[in-house]
């Protein structure tokens, strides 16, 4: 399982096509600080029909889409 698991149910399950989490809200919904692994761990995401599409590391917000 994925110490990010979590946070991709919780995305899954929001049923948005667009949807826009501050590091702040992602790190709440995940149990976990995000930190460099992110970028590692955020594949594993396109097997529950969503993808990252843009890290804003100045507004400090990742913004999902659904594939």
């Amino acid at each position: 399982m994925s110490k990010y698991n979590k946070l991709w149910i919780y995305i899954s399950n929001s049923g948005k096509d667009n949807l826009n989490l501050s590091y702040e809200e992602i790190e709440k919904i995940a149990g976990i600080p995000i930190d460099h692994s992110f970028l590692t761990y955020k594949k594993e995401l396109l097997k529950y029909g969503y993808k990252v599409a843009k890290i804003s590391m100045k507004a400090q917000t990742i913004q999902f889409i659904k594939e």
